[in-house]
């Protein structure tokens, strides 16, 4: 008797713990709070930005460089209470914020939004001082990955990473060997007044939205040669290069407005600025945008001149390239600019070769 009463007391019990169970879960689905939830990751685009991109980390990155870890975490962990500067890809963040308010009002129920990762390498000790300068300005940023000394590019498939961003070279090509869209930032030599109501996005063509295909022709055989090609293959698609991923999530997201009757209004408006010529090599790029079902909303064609001074007109919250020289003269002007390191362009700066050095055996 005595052993069935035990059965029946620890069914009783069971039974008690998964209701206790269930209040839980149920309270906590309950919850209210005025801060949006960031959206499932299947659904999101997902742009991961590293902690030296963000935020301003010159004096910190010093410190670490010149007396080790140890002492900069320290120095992190006794200023943990002051913001950080604002760095190059803020104004970034807070435009992709903005695109979310927006829609928001317009898809309460919807998770097809922006996520932002912070992705670093710092050390979690670290952490506290991110999360209170995120706090300080009040970013959606609710994801982090933290990797204490270790590269972080492995996690980025597993946040299903749409865009990385960062100021380390050696880690944003790394991203763009494993296949993800990436850009190493810049800051720009002069601040420029930003759209506070539009996310402005500035793509150049060949290495960048389309492969190098027609710039390994330009380099290697002359522009005669590549007039001639592009005619040949007008009709024939580009194709994709790294970052043409990104700019088909950027249309996903603006198809959004469209359908809301906000075309004129839309808060995200993309420019295509090529150095290619229309009249002799720009149909290619069109035909091809357009094989992907893809718009772009500006396409500018600058048959060689400098890009500099148009950006300066546009004023994108990002400037995509995948030559150094153009890069340069874009922040020399004040725009925000990304180098995409892929493709041929990467041999060469300014038209001429650069000297690599001799593999070793």
């Amino acid at each position: 008797m005595s052993e069935i009463k035990q059965d029946a007391a620890a069914t009783n019990g069971n039974m008690a713990e998964e209701k206790d169970w269930a209040a839980a879960k149920a309270a906590f689905e309950n919850l209210k709070s005025n801060k949006p939830r960031p959206p499932k990751p299947q659904y999101a685009v997902t742009i991961a930005v590293s902690s030296r991109a963000l935020f301003n980390m010159v004096a910190e990155r010093k410190i670490f460089q010149e007396d080790g870890m140890e002492t900069y975490v320290a120095h992190q962990q006794e200023h943990e209470s002051e913001p950080l500067k604002e760095g190059v890809a803020f104004p970034f963040v807070k435009a992709l914020m903005n695109v979310n308010a927006r829609l928001r009002k317009l898809y309460p129920d919807s998770e097809e939004l922006f996520d932002i990762v912070l992705m670093t390498n710092n050390h979690a000790q670290v952490g506290v001082r991110l999360i209170n300068s995120i706090n300080h300005y009040d970013l959606s940023i609710e994801r982090f990955c933290m990797t204490g000394g270790q590269s972080p590019i492995g996690y980025l498939k597993a946040y299903m990473t749409n865009l990385y961003l960062s100021t380390d070279s050696e880690k944003v090509t790394r991203a763009i060997d494993e296949g993800i869209a990436a850009a190493t930032m810049f800051t720009q030599s002069t601040d420029t007044e930003l759209s506070s109501t539009q996310l402005r996005v500035a793509f150049d063509g060949d290495a960048v939205l389309f492969s190098d295909e027609s710039e390994v022709i330009v380099k290697q055989h002359g522009l005669d040669s590549f007039f001639e090609h592009e005619k040949q293959f007008e009709n024939k698609p580009l194709a994709q290069g790294p970052l043409k991923c990104f700019l088909e999530a950027l249309g996903k997201l603006q198809r959004k407005f469209y359908a809301k009757n906000e075309r004129l209004d839309c808060p995200i408006r993309t420019y295509l600025v090529t150095a290619r010529s229309a009249a002799s090599s720009g149909a290619r790029v069109l035909k091809t945008l357009r094989s992907w079902g893809l718009e772009i909303d500006e396409a500018l064609f600058l048959a060689g001149a400098p890009k500099g001074p148009l950006l300066q007109k546009i004023r994108p919250h990002i400037f995509f390239d995948d030559q150094m020289f153009h890069i340069e003269g874009a922040k020399e002007l004040g725009t925000i600019s990304a180098h995409v390191p892929y493709g041929i362009g990467q041999k060469y700066h300014k038209g001429k070769l650069i000297e690599q050095p001799p593999k070793k055996e």
